[in-house]
C-alpha cells in the first residue's frame, strides 16, 4: 500500500532528510521517500495507517513540519506567521539565515534551527504612526499635537519612537559583553601569571586557592553573561539541528565541568594533569575566554546586521507622518492613516508626497531619484501621477488620492525588497549541504584528534590531546558558511531598491547572472508607451477623415489599450463625435471589434483584417508602408468587411534605449525584440537600435514559443516586457522582467521590476546580479578555506614540523570574526556602482 502526502515547512535537504528519517521510524512504514521540491511524501505500509499517527510523529519532533493529505490546504504554518502582525513589535522576525525559508515570529528570540538571533524585518507600520507628544512631569498624558500637560501645565513633548529590537538586542549583548569582561579579565590574569617564575601571587596563597576564586569569577560569566550559548547547544542537541552553539556549548562546557571536576577531586587524575603544587591545572580562563570572545562576535554580528536593511530603512524615512488634506476649501492637517480614496490633498514646496495618485492643480518638480534612482527632477503637471515618498520641488499643487495604506508604490517596494531578502537563491543549497555533514564531522574529527594526541603526542600527553580537541570544536563554525548567501542577498536587494530595479527573489539574482539573451517588446519597453496620433487617412472616397476618426474613436473607447488611449485622446481634442458601440470585442494581438450604427466595424493589424474577412490591396499596404519604415504603427479600419481608412500613431523610442542595449551587448547579450508590430515598423526601430535580430507580427502565443525555442537551445532568456499581452512570455522566461510604468499583471509575472521602466534598468540589474553573485561566492570561498584550514591547524598538523599549535582562546577569537568578515563583505555591495 502506497500513499502520497503533502509536507508542510521543508526549506533544505536537511530538512527533507530529517523528515524521512521521522517517517520512516513509524511503526508499519516500510520505506518513505520524501521529495523536496514538490513537497511531498510517498509512503509505502503494510496495512493503512491513519494520516493523524503521522501528523503526531512529527508533532513530538518538534512541530516544524506538518503532513496532510494531497490538495488540502493547511493553515499551520501560516497561522504563525499571520500572527506576526498582531505582535507588539514594529514588524516581523526571521532567521537571519533562512534556516525555516520565509517563516516568521511575532518575538524576538532565537532561531530554533541555527540558534541565531531572529532579526526585525522593518515595515511602514511605524512610520505611518502620527507623531504624538508627552508630558515629561506625567507620562500617562499623551496628544496628538504640542500643547500644555492638562494635569501640571507644561509644555508637551515629542514621544520618542521605540527603540527597535535590533537596538534592544544589541544593547542587552552590550551590557552582558561588560560583564562577561570584568569578570574574564581577572580569571585570565590570574591563569598567565602561572607562566611568571616565582609568581608573587602564590606568596599570597597556594595554587589550588586560586582555582577557587578562578572558579568563583567564572559563575557570572557562564550561568548569566553567556548562558544563552548553553541553552541553545542544549536545543539543538535535543532537536538534533546541529549548528555552531553546538560546538560551543560542547567545547566550552567541557572545559568549564572539567576544571571544577578537577578541582573537587584532584586524585582522579593522572600526574599529567597536575601542576608542581599537586592541584590539576584547570581552564576556567579558557572556557571564560572562549565565551567572551563568542559574546563579543554576537555583539559585532548584532552591530552589522542592522546595516545589512539600511536600504530598507532609508525608504522607510521616505514615509511622511501627515498630510494637508483639503476640506470644504479649507487645508486640515491629518495623519496618513485618515487619508481615503479620491482625498483632495495639498502638497507644498519641499513636502514629502504623502500617498499615490494624479496632480488636481498646478504644475512643479517632483524629486523621484529615492524611488528610481535618477537624480534628475521630473516637470509634472495636471493629471500626471506622483507617488508617495518623493520630494516636491519649489510649487504647491493639488493631487487626488489614488492609492493608500500598503497599496502605494512606496509599500509594494518595502514588500518586496523584505520579501526579496528573506527569499533563497539556488547556489545556497551548497552551504545547506555542507552544513549538514559539518557539525557531526567537526566532533568526529575532534575525538580522532583527541585520540591521536593521547597515543602519539608529547608529554604530558593528555593535556595536549585535550586542548587540542577543544581548539578543533572551538574553531569550526557553521554560522560563517551559512551566512554567506542572504547576507549578500539582503544588501543586494536593498541597493537595487534604492536604484528602482526591485527584485522579487533571490533566484532572480542568480539567473540575472547567467542570462545569455534578452527579449524585448516594442511598445512601452523600447519606446516611451506615449503613442500619439499623427495622421488619421480615408482610403474610401464616400468617407472624410472626420468620419474615419468618429468610427476609430468611438470604437476604442471600450478599449484599454495604449494605442487605444492615443486615439480617444486625439479624438477628443478634434472635438470627434462618439457614437454608440456594440458587442466590443478585442482580439488578443489582433484588434478590437464592434457594432456601430448596426455597421461591423474592426480596427487592427492586418490579421485583424485577415479576421474581419476584410481584403487589404497591394495600394493600401503601400501607403502603409511609407509611415511603417519611419517607426509608425499603422492600424487599419474595416466597415462591413470593407477596409475604409487607417490611423498612424508614433511612439517615440526612450532616449535610454539605444544606449542600453549597446551595453547589453558588449557584455556579451544577444538582444532580440519581439513585438506585435508589422515587419516595416520593426525594421525601422531595429536599425534605429543596431538590433542585429527582431521578429515582427508576433501574437503573444508566438512570443512564448520563441523563448521555449531559445530555451531548448540552452539559451538562458530574459524577457523585459510591460503589457498584459506580455505576461505569458514573462512568466515563462528564465527571468521575467516588467517596466514599473506597465501594467500590474506583468508587474505580478515578472521576477525583476523596473521602476523607471527604462531598459538601462536591465544594465543595473544584470550588473547588481553579478556583484552580488561574485560577493556570495567569495563568502562562501571564505567560510569552507577558513573551515579548511582553520580546523586542521586547530588539530595540531603543523606541530611536527612548525611546533605550532593554536590556543581555544585564539581560535574562539577567530571563529567570532568569522561570521562578522562575512558580514562586512557583504555590506560592500552597499558601495557599489550599478
Amino acid at each position: 500500500m502506497k500513499h502520497t502526502y503533502h509536507i508542510h515547512g521543508m526549506t533544505c535537504n536537511g530538512c527533507r532528510t530529517h523528515v524521512e528519517e521521522t517517517l520512516s521510524k513509524v511503526e508499519g512504514v516500510s520505506k518513505a521517500t520524501v521529495n523536496l521540491e514538490k513537497a511531498e511524501a510517498t509512503i509505502e505500509m503494510e496495512s493503512h495507517i491513519p494520516i493523524e499517527t503521522f501528523q503526531e510523529a512529527l508533532k513530538n519532533d518538534g512541530g516544524r513540519y506538518s503532513i496532510h493529505k494531497q490538495g488540502e490546504h493547511h493553515h499551520h504554518l501560516e497561522d504563525k506567521t499571520e500572527k506576526t502582525s498582531k505582535g507588539k513589535g514594529t514588524g516581523t522576525f526571521y532567521c537571519p539565515m533562512h534556516c525555516e525559508g520565509d517563516k516568521t515570529y511575532d518575538k524576538p528570540g532565537d532561531c530554533p534551527i541555527c540558534g541565531m538571533d531572529l532579526v526585525e524585518e522593518q515595515n511602514l507600520s511605524k512610520q505611518a504612526t502620527a507623531e504624538q507628544w508627552t508630558c515629561p512631569m506625567h507620562p500617562e498624558v499623551v496628544k496628538d499635537e504640542a500643547g500644555s500637560c492638562p494635569i501640571c501645565g507644561m509644555d508637551l513633548v515629542p514621544m520618542q519612537p521605540d527603540v527597535s529590537a535590533e537596538e534592544k538586542t544589541y544593547k542587552k549583548l552590550l551590557k552582558k559583553f561588560w560583564i562577561a569582561s570584568v569578570f574574564t579579565l581577572p580569571v585570565f590574569i590570574i591563569a598567565m601569571s602561572e607562566m611568571l617564575n616565582n609568581n608573587p601571587l602564590y606568596d599570597i596563597m597556594e595554587q589550588k586557592y586560586w582555582n577557587w576564586i578562578q572558579f568563583a569569577l567564572s559563575i557570572p560569566v557562564v550561568f548569566y553573561a553567556t548562558w544563552m550559548f548553553f541553552e541553545r547547544a542544549y536545543r539543538s542537541i535535543k532537536t538534533w539541528n546541529l549548528n555552531m552553539f553546538t560546538l560551543i556549548g560542547i567545547g566550552a562546557g567541557v572545559a568549564w565541568l572539567f576544571s571544577v571536576f578537577g578541582m573537587l577531586f584532584p586524585d582522579v587524575f593522572p600526574a599529567q594533569f597536575k601542576t608542581e603544587s599537586g592541584a590539576v591545572h584547570v581552564y576556567f580562563e579558557a572556557a571564560t575566554v572562549i565565551l567572551t570572545l563568542v559574546l563579543l562576535g554576537q555583539l559585532l554580528e548584532a552591530r552589522a546586521h542592522s546595516k545589512t536593511n539600511s536600504a530598507v530603512k532609508e525608504l522607510l524615512k521616505l514615509a511622511p507622518n501627515k498630510a494637508i488634506k483639503v476640506v470644504d476649501g479649507e487645508d486640515v492637517e491629518v495623519t496618513i492613516d485618515a487619508i481615503e480614496l479620491n482625498d483632495i490633498l495639498k502638497v507644498k514646496p519641499g513636502d514629502k508626497i504623502p500617498v499615490d495618485g494624479s496632480i488636481t492643480e498646478g504644475d512643479t518638480t517632483i524629486d523621484e531619484s529615492m524611488i528610481t534612482g535618477e537624480p534628475i527632477p521630473v516637470n509634472k503637471t495636471v493629471d500626471d501621477k506622483v507617488s508617495s515618498g518623493t520630494i516636491n520641488g519649489n510649487q504647491s499643487f493639488l493631487m487626488k488620492a489614488e492609492k493608500v495604506g500598503s497599496d502605494t508604490l512606496l509599500s509594494q517596494i518595502i514588500h518586496m525588497v523584505n520579501n526579496a531578502s528573506r527569499s533563497r537563491a539556488p547556489i545556497q543549497n551548497l552551504a545547506d549541504k555542507v552544513s549538514g555533514y559539518f557539525v557531526p564531522v567537526v566532533v568526529i574529527i575532534s575525538l580522532l584528534t583527541f585520540a591521536v594526541w593521547a597515543i602519539w603526542g608529547p608529554e604530558p600527553v593528555y593535556v595536549y590531546a585535550f586542548v587540542n580537541a577543544i581548539a578543533v570544536l572551538i574553531i569550526a563554525c557553521p554560522c560563517a558558511l551559512g551566512l554567506a548567501t542572504p547576507m549578500s542577498v539582503m544588501v543586494g536587494v536593498g541597493k537595487g531598491a534604492q536604484n528602482g530595479v526591485l527584485i522579487k527573489n533571490a533566484e532572480a539574482l542568480e539567473k540575472m547572472d547567467k542570462v545569455t539573451t534578452l527579449i524585448v517588446d516594442k511598445t512601452g519597453t523600447i519606446t516611451e508607451g506615449k503613442p500619439t496620433v499623427e495622421t488619421v487617412g480615408a482610403f474610401d472616397a464616400d468617407f472624410s477623415e472626420n468620419d474615419i476618426l468618429k468610427y476609430i474613436v468611438s470604437l476604442n473607447t471600450n478599449s484599454e489599450h495604449p494605442l487605444a488611449e492615443a486615439t480617444v485622446k486625439y479624438g477628443k481634442e478634434q472635438n470627434s463625435e462618439i457614437l454608440k458601440s456594440d458587442a466590443f470585442s478585442a482580439v488578443t494581438g489582433k484588434g478590437v471589434e464592434a457594432t456601430i450604427n448596426n455597421k461591423k466595424i474592426a480596427l487592427g493589424n492586418p490579421k485583424m483584417m485577415d479576421y474581419a474577412n476584410a481584403a487589404i490591396t497591394s495600394q493600401m499596404e503601400e501607403e502603409a508602408k511609407t509611415y511603417q519604415k519611419q517607426g509608425k504603427t499603422v492600424s487599419y479600419l474595416s466597415i462591413d468587411k470593407t477596409v475604409t481608412g487607417y490611423v498612424v500613431i508614433g511612439d517615440k523610442i526612450k532616449g535610454t534605449s539605444a544606449k542600453a542595449i549597446k551595453e547589453l551587448q558588449d557584455k556579451g547579450i544577444e538582444v532580440i525584440m519581439l513585438t506585435g508590430d508589422n515587419h516595416d515598423t520593426a525594421q525601422a526601430v531595429a536599425t534605429e537600435l543596431n538590433l542585429t535580430d527582431f521578429k515582427a507580427s508576433m501574437l503573444p502565443k508566438d512570443k512564448l514559443k520563441e523563448i521555449e525555442k531559445l530555451q531548448e537551445k540552452g539559451k538562458v532568456v530574459a524577457m523585459a516586457g510591460d503589457g498584459i499581452n506580455d505576461a505569458p512570455a514573462l512568466a515563462k522566461s528564465d527571468v521575467g522582467i516588467a517596466m514599473g510604468t506597465g501594467t500590474s499583471v506583468a508587474i505580478e509575472s515578472a521576477m525583476i521590476t523596473l521602476v523607471k521602466g527604462d531598459l538601462h534598468g536591465i544594465v543595473k540589474a544584470k550588473n547588481l546580479s553579478h556583484a552580488v553573485m561574485k560577493n556570495i561566492k567569495q563568502n562562501l570561498f571564505f567560510a569552507l578555506i577558513y573551515n579548511t584550514l582553520g580546523v586542521p591547524v586547530a588539530a595540531g598538523v603543523l606541530f611536527p614540523f612548525l611546533g605550532i599549535l593554536l590556543s581555544p582562546m585564539i581560535a574562539a577569537l577567530a571563529m567570532s570574526f568569522s561570521s562578522v568578515s562575512v558580514i562586512a563583505n557583504a555590506l560592500r555591495l552597499r558601495t557599489i556602482k550599478v
